[in-house]
This record gives C-alpha cells, structure tokens and sequence, in this order.
C-alpha cells in the first residue's frame, strides 16, 4: 500500500465514522447542551490522536533519513539509515544507502587516485630539488670558495657570509626534498623512517619519542606511506600549533586482530573543538585508501592524541594484490 492511501484510508475511516454517529444516534440540539458538546469535544480529541499517530508512524522514518542526509560526512563512511516505514519510505531509504555506498566507492578511488598522483609529484619535485638546484647550490657554494680563497682580506668575511648563507639554503633544500619523498622508507623501511622523521622534526623545544612494539606484522609498501605520512602530519601539527614541548610516536601490533596501530600525542594545548583543518582530512583520506580508522581527539592526560588503525585485513589483501 502506497504512503498516500496508508495515510488517507485511515483518516477517511474515522471521517466516516463521525459522520455515520451524527446521523445515528448522535444528535446535536440548538443550543448545545453540556453532554452533547462534551461527546463532539471526546470525538474530536479521539480524531485529531489517531491523526497525530498515523502521520507519526508514517512520517518518523523520513525524517530520520532526513537527520542522516544532513549529517553524512564521506571521510566518516559506514553510517547507514535503518530501512523501516511504508514500502515507499522503505525504498526510499534502501536507495539512499545504496547511493552513500557508491559515493564513499568513488570517493576513496578518487582519493586514492588524486594521493597516488601527489606521491608522485612529490618524488619528481624532490628529485628535481635535489639534481637541479642542489646541484647548481653545490657549484655556487665551491666557486664562492674559490672567490674566498683568492680574494683581497676585506671582502672575505662577506664571501664567507654568502658561503654560508647559501650552505644554509642548499640544508634547506635538502631538507625539503627528504621530506617531499622520505628515501629512507624506501631504503630502510617504516621504523628507521620514523626514527629519522622524529630526528627532522625534532627541535630544541620539541622533544620526539619514537615507541615501537615487538613483532610488528609485514605492511604493504602503500599502508607504510600512510603510516608515515599520518606520523609527518601529526608531528608537524604538534610542532606548529599544539605549543607541545614532548610528544610521542608509538607504533605497535594490535592483538588480537594482529593489525597495527600508530599513535602520535603531544603534551600541548590539545584541540579545544576547533573544526578540522585540511592536515586532518587529508589524514582521513588517506586512511580511507587502507581501510583504517583515524581518531583526532584530546589526550588522556592533555594535549592532542592521534590514532590511526589499521586492521590485518587490509594488510593481507594488499598483499595479495
């Protein structure tokens, strides 16, 4: 039965009924008397409850589909409406998730697709940094101390500053190429990426601690990237903006699933129900891309607390793949 006979054969029912009572044994004087006026008062009271539950029962589910549109968020997939309510409403609701099903689909293969193209932007970036101007810096950094060792005592002391200046630019160059593409994940892996990534990080009011469990599971090379990339996005964030002088980096097996689990927590300001800004989502969607779970919340003892979940499943279908 369709939403508009569920809805009016019922009404039309108690209409009927009404109208089959004043024309039986219900009569109405001129004037009203109290009796009369009090069966049409109870009679109306009963007509306008069974509307009110009638139209409750057929509307409740659509305005909990409705709660669901406005708040669905694709970076927080899996939610889903409850199909309940009329064969129109139910369908209606059934559709819906399919298509949030297909939305968060396309959403994690775009993503993955854009991440997989930003990947490899970065590499050729760094590559370029590091073949082009840290080569040309290297060249200018040797006849500048070329131009030092025969120049006349006064204008030493600046070539000397310049040599600097520009030994400093070529570390600066060197740093950011090492971060644009960590070689050391490549070469050595995610525990002695980290442990360097702590290191780079690190600074005189930043103390880094790198925690790593035993018996950690083999990954796939794509959930290592995400591992480290959530890890660099973190610390920088605590670094940045937290005001944390310690935070700590803690990478261990999960029992008894025997996936992992990354955590980054500082000891700073914390959040403070600030909304999410583009480092966060960008750590979403980046978990999305291996199916785990990323948690952005206040630590237990202060500051910002930053898990990233990583079931077995993932690891043994990439690996397969």
């Amino acid at each position: 039965m369709t939403l508009f006979w569920r809805i009016f054969l019922p009404n039309g029912a108690v209409l009927v009924a009404a109208a089959v009572l004043l024309f039986g044994p219900v009569t109405v004087s001129s004037p009203v008397r109290l009796s009369e006026a009090l069966v049409i008062g109870t009679g109306l009271i009963v007509m306008l409850t069974a509307n009110a539950v009638i139209l409750h029962m057929s509307l409740t589910p659509l305005e909990r589909l409705a709660r669901a549109m406005t708040t669905a968020d694709l970076l927080h997939p899996g939610a889903r409406v409850q199909v309940t309510g009329p064969g129109e409403i139910a369908d209606l609701i059934t559709t819906y998730n399919t298509m949030l099903e297909r939305l968060e689909a396309e959403r994690a293969a775009s993503s993955a697709r854009v991440l997989s193209g930003q990947e490899s932007e970065r590499r050729r970036i760094a590559q370029e940094l590091h073949d082009e101007v840290g080569q040309t810096l290297t060249a200018v950094l040797l006849q500048l101390k070329h131009t030092a060792d025969h120049a006349p005592e006064p204008l030493r002391d600046d070539l000397h500053l310049a040599q600097e200046t520009t030994r400093a630019g070529l570390d600066e160059i060197r740093r950011i190429a090492r971060r644009l593409r960590p070689g050391v994940l490549e070469e050595l892996g995610l525990v002695s990426a980290l442990r360097a990534l702590a290191t780079e990080i690190g600074t005189p009011g930043l103390a880094v601690q790198v925690r790593i469990g035993p018996h950690l599971p083999p990954l796939a090379p794509e959930t290592e990237v995400v591992l480290y990339r959530v890890a660099q996005e973190g610390l920088t964030n605590a670094a940045r903006h937290s005001g944390a002088d310690r935070a700590v980096i803690r990478l261990a097996p999960r029992e008894p699933a025997y996936g992992v689990e990354l955590a980054i927590s500082d000891n700073g300001r914390g959040i403070r129900g600030a909304p999410e800004g583009a480092g966060i989502r960008g750590m979403r969607e980046r978990a999305l891309l291996i199916g785990a779970d990323l948690t952005v919340g206040p630590g237990k003892s202060g500051g910002t607390d930053v898990r990233l979940t990583v079931p077995a499943r993932t690891e043994t279908s990439e690996a397969g793949a």
